[in-house]
């Protein structure tokens, strides 16, 4: 686990301890001191810790004029125990939304279980988000994590799979690669063609 570090390559462009409107504002970081861990296992010290005991998370990029956010996560999604959604909520995504963030591309390559519990808080994330522009994308999570997902009704407030599974978006600048998530959202999210 210790060897799986958060995406750096866009840091030179966002960096969530340097943003007055992040909820990690003024963190500082000590890279050579291990001190996180998810199951007794260590984590490398660019990750947040946000609440959760088993799952962190690193703020990759924010776009407040576009309203849009990205956000890496690592370790054990775990409602049924940690209620990870709530502290997720609660302490990053609504700090966000305060801010203008509507638009969440959620990346979860190193998002290794789910355990679910109800749907409350995604309906509630999804209903705070703004109705008519707002959006919830999950890209590259594990095939069993997004059955979970459909076991406890999540793909009815987050948008995963098919087209959203991206291999290549570490090689993109954030602008980039928000217009390419946004794009496929959209043509998810179009009324369909009426009269054809």
């Amino acid at each position: 686990m210790h060897e799986i570090e958060p995406f750096y390559r866009w840091d030179p462009l966002y960096q969530s301890n340097h943003d007055p409107k992040s909820p990690f504002y003024g963190k500082e970081y000590n890279y050579d001191l291990y001190t996180e861990n998810i199951y007794g296992y260590y984590i490398a010290p660019g990750w947040d810790f946000f609440g959760s005991e088993t799952l962190y998370l690193k703020i990759l990029y924010v776009d407040y004029h576009l309203g849009f956010g990205i956000i890496e996560l690592i370790g054990e999604w775990n409602d049924a125990i940690n209620n990870d959604i709530m502290h997720f909520k609660r302490n990053v995504l609504e700090v966000m939304m305060r801010q203008g963030v509507h638009k969440f591309i959620l990346m979860g390559e190193n998002v290794l279980n789910f355990h679910g519990s109800d749907d409350c808080y995604y309906e509630e994330w999804y209903e705070e988000t703004d109705e008519e522009n707002g959006w919830i994308a999950a890209i590259n999570f594990r095939d069993f994590v997004m059955d979970e997902w459909r076991k406890y009704n999540i793909d009815s407030y987050i948008n995963f799979g098919g087209t959203l599974q991206l291999s290549k978006w570490r090689v993109l600048e954030p602008a980039i690669f928000f217009e390419m998530v946004r794009r496929l959202i959209e043509r998810r999210l179009a009324p369909p063609i009426s009269g054809l």
